[in-house]
């Protein structure tokens, strides 16, 4: 049973910061690569931030220089640093995972994330 669970989410003040941590257990037999997303109400699900095996990182244009993507692969556990927040900041963040093999994509059940003053 694979699992993917989200947590650190919460409601801060803009300018404030958070980290979010996606914690992975269960079999998969290869990760290509694990990201973050967000859905805020009436928008689809964007990507945010994705790392592949290699290291290399991708960022949505809206939280480059904010936003830090980091991995470590011995806890199979994916991190979002969040900070100078905006009030668009807030949705529900996804933490999703790419495999190599069917089924070839796991999804946190999401963890809201609210920056209002």
């Amino acid at each position: 049973q694979v699992q993917v669970v989200e947590s650190g989410g919460g409601l801060v003040q803009p300018g404030g910061s958070l980290r979010l941590s996606c914690a992975v257990s269960g079999r998969i037999s290869s990760i290509n690569a694990m990201g973050w997303y967000r859905q805020a109400p009436g928008k689809a699900r964007d990507l945010v931030a994705r790392i592949i095996s290699g290291g290399s990182t991708i960022y949505a244009d809206s939280v480059k220089g904010r936003f830090t993507i980091s991995r470590d692969n011995a806890k199979n556990t994916v991190y979002l640093q969040m900070n100078s927040l905006k009030p668009e900041d807030t949705a529900v963040y996804y933490c999703g995972v790419l495999a190599v093999v069917a089924p070839y994509d796991y999804w946190g059940q999401g963890t809201q994330v609210t920056v209002s003053s």
